[in-house]
């Protein structure tokens, strides 16, 4: 039986968290060894780690090490591990000196407004790959414009969306409809309305998660 509605996938999460494109790139691999890419819609949410940060921005390692009670050196090595996990799935993580962690309120308001053009996963790698890939500044509008003529998109169209007070309301709604809902960290997978996870799982628990979604939805269409 061809299932008339895709299963909605929410992804509550922020563009510097590399847990968040571990998470992503496991649950797409998942997907995708299942067959099963016209089965699901993917839904990007928005969520700040760090929503304070000024527009300079602070140094990634010192920051990190302070907001997490870590030291330099337990910061390195977890952004070493996250660099390993993210090879195995394709994703290169460039941790360099001077990385910054940077405020990414203005990269939630692009990506709202991408889902209006069925664009926002694809503006969401972009954003993941430049910040952790490309050394580059996620911050910067003339970065963000960059990105956003790379998919296609009128970038001056885009743009003026960052001068609109509703579309930044519009986030901060949205960010505070999740933390009352008790999310508290990133990445966060809502599936179908019903089920959340919250971390990033392996490639075989996402598989089994997904064909018991469908498997639940297919044994309703014939009641």
């Amino acid at each position: 039986m061809t299932l008339t509605n895709k299963i909605k996938i929410d992804i509550i999460s922020d563009v510097i968290c590399p847990w968040c494109i571990i998470g992503y790139k496991r649950l797409e691999h998942a997907i995708k060894e299942l067959g099963m890419e016209d089965k699901f819609e993917i839904v990007w949410n928005p969520f700040e780690l760090n929503p304070t940060m000024s527009s300079e921005g602070e140094d990634a390692v010192s920051y990190l090490a302070h907001k997490y009670h870590m030291s330099v050196e337990q910061v390195k090595s977890t952004q070493s591990t996250i660099t390993k996990n993210g090879a195995e799935l394709g994703f290169t993580f460039h941790y360099y000196d001077g990385m910054k962690t940077v405020n990414t309120r203005n990269a939630h308001i692009l990506l709202d407004f991408a889902k209006e053009f069925g664009k926002q996963t694809e503006l969401k790698m972009k954003l993941f790959s430049a910040h952790f890939s490309e050394k580059k500044d996620i911050s910067n509008h003339h970065t963000l414009g960059e990105i956003l003529q790379s998919i296609g998109v009128d970038k001056d169209v885009f743009l003026a969306k960052l001068e609109d007070e509703n579309a930044r309301k519009k986030v901060q709604d949205a960010e505070e409809y999740w933390h009352k809902h008790n999310i508290s960290a990133v990445p966060t997978m809502i599936f179908n309305n019903e089920l959340i996870m919250n971390g990033a799982y392996p490639v075989e628990t996402y598989q089994k998660v997904l064909i018991e979604l469908l498997e639940k939805r297919l044994k309703k269409s014939f009641m």
